[in-house]
């Protein structure tokens, strides 16, 4: 689907306003860029782009060398310009990456993100030597300054920036790093996206995009599952050499990286961006893993009697219970369910909510051509997020929009009271609002309903979602671990990455499994093994601190949302200590981990004790 100039994004396919017209209802819509810009070939991007050369040469004469002996009153200004640059790049690279993301396999986008991601990158050279020489200033120095007046809002910038200062290069290095990253890395990540985007699984004789295989997964019948799943698994096969490939220059790609900055982990490099200890994380995870017991393995051994089988198949993971309807959640269903759930916590976060609903900020609907999966993209303060799924009308998919609802609600609070360069927020703490979000939907969706047969669904879906929240995304974490640690050695066969996959699978779920061969290739498909190394456990990072969180809002009701808005708002200034200290919790107290472990326990435990 090529138009130029690129019109509406929330164009329609005729196949998609027919089914909509049959049943009645309102498509879940696509979203509208103009407030970025209005096409591709806007006018605005190309004198935006002019502007901001202009100004980054200007900025690169004026304070290369300079910093040093520049007075704090000075420093705060290159700080203000160096902002002003960094948004209006941003701006243009998110339109660019939106415009993608809905319509991966447009050929013609795909050319205006690459062009883009190019010219952004060049001219981001005449910035590099900013943050690198801030970071050879002095340490007392540094301190010295930023005691004073006109330097104080940038604290949290100039600390977090200098947490790489030990693992820096050379100016020259660290240039070359990031003008080969567009014919290096970013080119191994757009061939992957492409190639995901364009897959397609056949069933029968159709030949169906792969995200609606993925869907059939949560078919009734059984043997639809099954079909879809080895269906999924021969698209795989026939594309494991390219994804093998990808999957293994990334790694080395990651691991010469971390070589050359003296990072000891694959992990570390990861953790530094998230601002979090690794001993933090380490604790996360073995408390995870030394829960696989009582968490996955006694829910998963309950869902197969459920469901009348001995044993579970891939494909059965995310069965519907058998005594449940199929019931479709149209889009305005959902987005009354979602709003209700925000506005009932806080009135506030409701008008918050409705700004996304009421305006085309979403691109719900589920078109072929399109990024798989979900996500909230901040863009830049001066704008606002954007919000992106594929609503296929399941509670699931409610559950999605509630989680990345969050995310746009915490990025637009950020972005208003902190700015583009101190409103990011790192990945641990980034999930806070999203998985909130969905605890306080599920929490009223199961206030209102009145069936117990339907509370118990709702109780064993919200548990399955909290187990591939939390379970699922370590066992993802621990299979990145393996397969980095071995790639740092040598290339790693797609058989040994079967095995480490399979490996990793039958430890975290359980006996209650049983996997057939196919589902070695189930690595394969997972973005974030490709996107964002070890972005994984930031996903359990969030689930266990939101059930924490959420435990202090039953017991202390008063004052709480005050305190929460409070935290979104701080973006990325303040660290989880910081941000946890008002609600008397602390993610380096290892019994924090299992505070967060045991919500999910017993939500089993209450299954468990249901007989019906």
């Amino acid at each position: 689907m090529i138009m130029m100039p690129f019109s509406s994004p929330r164009f329609l396919s005729s196949l998609q306003k027919a089914d909509a017209a049959s049943e009645g209802t309102v498509p879940a819509p696509r979203w509208d860029l103009s407030d970025l810009y209005t096409s591709s070939e806007d006018p605005a991007i190309e004198a935006d782009f002019l502007w901001l050369e202009k100004e980054a040469q200007t900025f690169e004469k004026r304070w290369k060398g300079n910093l040093a002996v520049s007075s704090p009153a000075a420093l705060a200004e290159a700080l203000a310009d160096y902002e002003k640059i960094e948004e209006g790049l941003g701006k243009i690279a998110s339109y660019a990456q939106l415009l993608f993301a809905a319509h991966t396999t447009d050929a013609q986008c795909g050319r205006f993100a690459q062009s883009v991601r190019e010219r952004v990158t060049t001219l981001s050279t005449h910035l590099l030597f900013f943050s690198l020489e801030l970071n050879r200033l002095d340490d007392e120095a540094v301190q010295h300054a930023l005691q004073d007046f006109a330097l104080a809002p940038w604290q949290s910038y100039v600390r977090d920036l200098r947490v790489f200062r030990p693992y820096q290069l050379s100016d020259d290095v660290e240039r070359v790093l990031m003008e080969t990253s567009v014919s290096g890395r970013g080119a191994w990540v757009r061939l992957f996206d492409e190639t995901m985007a364009g897959m397609t699984a056949t069933i029968g004789d159709q030949t169906l995009p792969l995200n609606d295989v993925f869907n059939r997964l949560t078919d009734k019948d059984r043997s639809k599952r099954e079909e879809a799943a080895r269906a999924i698994s021969a698209a795989l096969v026939e594309k494991q050499h390219l994804l093998v490939s990808i999957t293994n220059t990334l790694a080395k790609d990651k691991a010469i990286s971390d070589n050359l900055r003296g990072y000891p982990r694959p992990v570390s490099s990861r953790n530094r961006a998230n601002m979090v200890e690794d001993s933090v994380v380490d604790a996360l995870v073995g408390a995870v893993d030394s829960s696989f017991s009582r968490l996955s393995h006694r829910y998963y051994g309950m869902k197969a009697k459920w469901l009348g089988l001995e044993t579970l198949e891939h494909w059965d993971r995310n069965a519907p219970l058998p005594d449940v309807d199929d019931k479709r959640i149209s889009w305005e269903e959902g987005k009354a369910i979602v709003h209700k759930a925000y506005a009932g916590f806080d009135p506030e976060m409701g008008q918050y909510a409705e700004l996304f609903l009421k305006n085309p900020w979403i691109d719900a609907a589920a078109v072929p051509g399109k990024s798989s999966g979900a996500f909230a993209h901040p863009v830049v303060p001066s704008v606002h997020p954007y919000i992106l799924m594929n609503y296929q009308g399941r509670s699931r998919d409610v559950m999605t929009l509630a989680h990345e609802m969050g995310h746009g609600i915490h990025q637009l609070l950020a972005g208003k009271n902190q700015g583009y360069l101190r409103s990011s927020t790192p990945l641990t703490l980034a999930e806070t609002a999203s998985v909130f979000g969905e605890m306080l939907t599920f929490q009223s969706l199961l206030e209102a309903e009145t069936s117990p047969q339907r509370k118990r669904h709702l109780l064993a879906s919200k548990v399955e979602d909290m187990l591939n929240t939390v379970v699922r995304q370590i066992a993802f974490y621990q299979f990145e671990v393996k397969l980095h640690d071995e790639r740092r050695k040598a290339e790693v066969p797609a058989e040994r990455i079967g095995e480490i996959w399979r490996e990793v699978q039958e430890r975290s779920l359980g006996p209650a499994f049983h996997f057939t061969p196919d589902y070695n290739q189930y690595w394969s498909y997972i973005p974030h093994f490709i996107h964002v190394p070890f972005y994984v456990y930031a996903y359990a990072f969030g689930d266990c601190l939101v059930n924490a969180l959420y435990g202090v809002y039953q017991d202390q009701p008063d004052g709480f949302t005050e305190k929460y808005k409070t935290m979104l708002a701080a973006g990325g200034t303040l660290r989880h200590r910081e941000l946890l200290a008002p609600f008397g919790l602390d993610a380096g107290d290892p019994a924090f981990w299992n505070r967060g472990l045991d919500v999910i326990s017993g939500l089993i435990d209450q299954l468990e004790a249901d007989p019906t």
